[in-house]
């Protein structure tokens, strides 16, 4: 059998927080991979087949990755790295564990500063497939279901991954009606406070270092939908928050933006929709005209995947009383 070695620098990465307590991390690597692994002067020395060799440099560089966005590591994020890599069956009480706290190893999104970042509901794993296998999808529903949080960690694993060169997080600036140039301030300034739902996503993913150099970098670019049009979007994932408020013609202006490997996701709330007339908003029409073309997919979520405040659940149930009240009054009200 051929046998490859490889030497692996940590950094900075403090070598007990990644070897763990008495190399438990270093132990739980060597019993699952039998490639031999020693550790001297801060460098991991592997040895093995060329098969093993690659499995552990991935898993030993996702270690150091979440080593260093949560600070520490724990003997359970080791046995998930090690099986979100490979797909080997963690241990039985490592199985257990992850079973006890409601989720499989194998459906992380991404690492983000504390926890992994993964759906908590049958839907949601709907919508992470659905982003997957299609350039264009819809993610429908009220708030606190999670679509522009999981949209926004799933570009952030797709940047990280190198399947795309660039981020672009949009949002319609309806309160502005999009003539932003009479606000004060320069660009930035004008439409921070439309896009700071989507800036405090990103910020729960990754540190203000991070964050800051993905902007110098223009890895990630933050801007209203007025500034899209006449664009053509290359190798980028773009997202499209509160689409419930863009109009017919700005959604097919967003849409036709889309250029050779990008992908798209599009969220919105039917229910919150802030146009002079419903019957303008381009997430209704879109419903309608795009439905059944290849490539294009739409998931509707609903309160049972609210995974917010308990009580989120309990406002929106109130609200769907209050309304469907409000439709029986006026129905029952005699013409005159």
């Amino acid at each position: 059998m051929e046998y490859i070695e490889r030497r692996i620098k940590i950094g900075e990465a403090d070598p007990a927080a990644l070897l763990g307590a008495n190399d438990v991390h270093l132990h739980i690597l060597e019993s699952r991979f039998p490639a031999t692994i020693i550790f001297r002067n801060n460098t991991l020395s592997l040895r093995g087949s060329p098969e093993e060799i690659t499995q552990l440099e991935h898993v030993i560089s996702e270690m150091l990755y979440v080593l260093k966005r949560k600070g520490a590591l724990t003997t359970s994020d080791v046995e998930e790295i090690i099986e979100l890599v490979n797909g080997t069956p963690a241990p039985k009480d490592a199985a257990e564990r992850s079973h006890a706290k409601g989720a499989s190893n194998n459906d992380v999104i991404l690492w983000g500063r504390k926890d992994p970042i993964r759906p908590r509901t049958a839907r949601q794993r709907e919508y992470v497939e659905k982003v997957h296998r299609s350039d264009i999808v819809f993610a429908i529903g009220p708030a606190g279901t999670g679509k522009t949080y999981l949209a926004v960690a799933m570009a952030l694993a797709a940047l990280r991954a190198n399947q795309v060169h660039r981020i672009i997080l949009t949002r319609p600036a309806v309160e502005a009606g999009e003539s932003l140039g009479y606000l004060p301030g320069d660009l930035y300034e004008k439409v921070h406070p439309y896009l700071r739902p989507l800036l405090d996503a990103v910020a729960d993913m990754v540190s203000p270092e991070k964050l800051k150099s993905l902007n110098e970098k223009q890895l990630i670019e933050i801007i209203p939908l007025a500034y899209m049009r006449g664009r053509t979007l290359n190798n980028a994932f773009i997202i499209l928050d509160e689409a419930q408020n863009t109009t017919i013609g700005q959604m097919k202006m967003f849409l036709t933006r889309l250029g050779h490997g990008s992908k798209a996701i599009i969220t919105g709330d039917v229910t919150q929709i802030d146009l002079a007339s419903r019957a303008q908003s381009g997430l209704l029409d879109v419903q309608e005209v795009l439905r059944g073309i290849e490539g294009i997919e739409f998931v509707y979520f609903d309160k049972s995947d609210v995974v917010r405040h308990k009580l989120v659940m309990d406002i929106i149930d109130a609200y769907e009383r209050s309304q469907r009240q409000q439709q029986s009054s006026s129905s029952e009200q005699p013409l005159s």
